[in-house]
């Protein structure tokens, strides 16, 4: 073999983890014996990176060879065996159950337990018992069940090997191929497994359940309470601890100041479920919309219920907007988030301020324009003001257009509340309606500051070289600093002598160093350094 074509074999992995393509070499090397078919089908290994690689190209040759076939059912790889099965069954027009059945009726001695142990594995894949996968192969599949049945704790004891194996691909099989077989959760089968063992040996275990939950809908919490009993508490325990000094170490990562690695965190969090339950709730208080999501779905995973129903649990309660937004939020994100937003929007049970901002987040559905359109349009007529703001921002992502656009904005910008006003200009400023923009400057020095903050936000996207006045006269003078922040960001966008300015006046004369910070930060786009 030549040095070029080892390293190849090296790099290229099974998809499923294991051996992968050095795993088909050897696999092929010792199965086919001519030469000239050798050099045909171990190539193959290369580009299909399957330990059973060589067998796909072996079904490809006029006519199959059966030696490389008979010699391959006695590889270690299941997966080797199981394709010079199936290979058989279609050179023999037969049927795979048949087939199988066949196999394990006829091995003899140390033949036997490779047979069994290769018909569980399939039959795990599919998820079903041997005994359903053999049917089948009519009274042979039955015989052939009951060959299995005989064998079923030596059977057990070689998968439960496995959940100790070095690679973890090998280990999560086994766990997989062993929870179907015995009919018993994962959890109820790692639980077995380590009866008798050492505890050095758990932490092989616990990763195979872990990624069984992550796999899943369910936690290793949620598997551990359910499968927790007396006589095997002290084992729980044993992987309680074990996961708690995993979660220990990500409780540092939430702490972190980078959104990114607290998304990370809280995602490798879900999957522990109850047993993080305490830092999945601090993470829905995060800053950052993602890591709140990502919090709400492991707190449902945690629970043992669906996003949909944790969530509608936590809407029912008479908690603070700030607890139940997190929810809502990950409700936006769903699939059906349109009716379950609709449906807390028109509840008379909850508050209006709940009601708008779940009206908002339809913005986020994934839905047809009109449809999002003929949704929320009986809300903007609602008599809470706080409920037709919410219906207004819901289109800011689209739903209405031209005159329909026009109309409701109108309306907005009339609307005697200034959370309805504000709505109006946020979503003009989103739709790059610029006919608005004069009408939306003049509300920079009048009205209340929550009109004000929208007005100076919205003419960074819709102002024009004749609203620099106004914005310069709302930096020097309004009271509010988050509104002169704003106003700031404008003028470093529109530019010109008059916004040069204002912004060179604030980073002498504002009081508040975030404005002045701000104010610095626009003169440097706009090319002047201070």
């Amino acid at each position: 073999m030549s040095s070029a074509l080892l390293v190849l074999l090296l790099l290229s992995a099974d998809p499923r983890g294991g051996v992968g393509a050095s795993g088909c070499w050897t696999s092929c090397q010792r199965h086919v014996q001519d030469p000239a078919l050798r050099a045909t089908l171990c190539q193959n290994c290369i580009t299909q990176g399957r330990p059973e690689g060589w067998l796909v190209a072996l079904g490809n040759v006029r006519p199959v060879p059966r030696e490389p076939l008979r010699s391959a059912l006695t590889d270690a790889q299941w997966r080797v065996r199981w394709a010079a099965l199936r290979l058989t069954a279609k050179t023999r027009g037969a049927s795979e159950p048949r087939v199988l059945a066949e196999w394990i009726l006829t091995a003899q001695g140390e033949a036997e337990l490779p047979a069994c142990l290769t018909a569980v594995r399939i039959s795990a894949e599919a998820g079903l018992p041997p005994a359903t996968f053999l049917q089948k192969a009519g009274e042979r599949g039955a015989a052939a069940a009951e060959r299995i049945r005989a064998r079923r704790e030596a059977l057990q004891d070689a998968l439960t090997l496995e959940l100790y194996a070095e690679d973890a691909t090998v280990r999560e099989e086994a766990l997989s191929h062993l929870a179907v077989f015995l009919g018993l959760p994962p959890a109820q089968v790692v639980l077995q497994a380590m009866e008798g063992r050492p505890e050095s040996a758990d932490a092989a275990v616990a990763s195979a359940l872990k990624a069984a939950a992550e796999r899943g809908p369910s936690s290793v919490g949620r598997m551990l309470l359910d499968a927790a009993v007396p006589a095997n508490q002290a084992r729980v325990n044993r992987l309680v601890a074990l996961y708690s000094q995993e979660i220990q170490v990500l409780q540092g990562e939430l702490a972190s100041s980078d959104p990114v690695k607290r998304r990370s965190a809280v995602s490798a969090l879900r999957p522990y479920g109850p047993l993080a339950q305490r830092e999945l709730e601090q993470a829905l208080n995060d800053p950052d919309r993602l890591v709140r999501q990502s919090a709400a779905r492991g707190m449902a995973r945690a629970e043992g219920f669906s996003l949909l129903e944790a969530a509608g649990r936590r809407l029912r309660t008479a908690a603070s907007l700030g607890a139940q937004l997190p929810w809502l939020e990950a409700v936006a994100r769903e699939k059906s988030c349109q009716p379950a937003l609709l449906a807390v929007a028109s509840s008379p049970q909850q508050s209006p301020a709940l009601r708008g901002e779940a009206l908002a987040l339809l913005s986020e559905c994934d839905m047809a324009p009109r449809q999002r359109l003929d949704g929320v349009a009986p809300f903007l007529r609602d008599s809470e003001a706080l409920v037709r703001a919410g219906a207004l921002r819901a289109l800011g992502t689209g739903g209405a257009g031209g005159g329909e656009l026009t109309g409701i904005l109108t309306a907005g910008m009339e609307d005697p509340a200034p959370e309805v006003v504000a709505a109006a200009i946020d979503v003009a400023a989103l739709r790059r309606q610029a006919r608005w923009g004069d009408a939306i400057a003049k509300r920079l020095l009048e009205g209340p500051p929550l009109v004000r903050q929208a007005a100076a936000s919205a003419l960074e996207h819709l102002g024009r070289p004749h609203h620099v006045k106004a914005l310069a006269e709302c930096l020097r003078q309004d009271t509010v600093a988050a509104i002169r922040v704003s106003a700031a960001q404008a003028l470093g966008v529109l530019g010109g002598p008059f916004a040069v300015s204002a912004l060179s006046e604030a980073v002498q004369k504002d009081g508040d160093t975030h404005v002045q910070h701000v104010s610095r930060e626009a003169l440097r786009r706009l090319g002047f350094q201070r």
